[in-house]
């Protein structure tokens, strides 16, 4: 679970980036690196959980936790404004915040999975 945390981490910074440079010189606006902030956030418990393995179950739940607030962020910024009848206003900006709730709560799907299965295993 740790390296998947890596991985969808590194996923959101390269997001982020990719979002960051394809943006106008004119307009480019430091919101943009939001995904790799979620991305630290996820990385960060990974590389504590590979390095310190008595810490493995607190690491990645508060990775999930992380995956939870960044899908809710995600989503919730960018599917009330697919839905709308307006034109997108800044396509790239909701681009970013789907994918970005999109990984995210994919991550936490992973990490449920993985928390059950985890449980069923000590309890066997």
């Amino acid at each position: 679970m740790a390296r998947l945390s890596i991985l969808f981490g590194s996923l959101l910074v390269i997001l982020a980036l990719v979002g960051y440079f394809i943006q106008n010189t004119a307009t480019k606006s430091p919101t943009a690196l939001i995904p790799a902030i979620f991305g630290v956030l996820l990385i960060l418990p990974g590389i504590v959980s590979v390095l310190k393995p008595k810490v493995n179950m607190h690491a990645m739940h508060v990775s999930a936790l992380v995956g939870l607030l960044g899908a809710f962020g995600g989503l919730f910024m960018s599917v009330p404004k697919l839905i709308g009848s307006a034109p997108l206003a800044r396509p790239l900006a909701t681009g970013s915040q789907l994918i970005t709730g999109i990984l995210c709560l994919i991550f936490v799907i992973l990490c449920v999975r993985s928390f059950i299965n985890a449980r069923r295993n000590r309890a066997a």
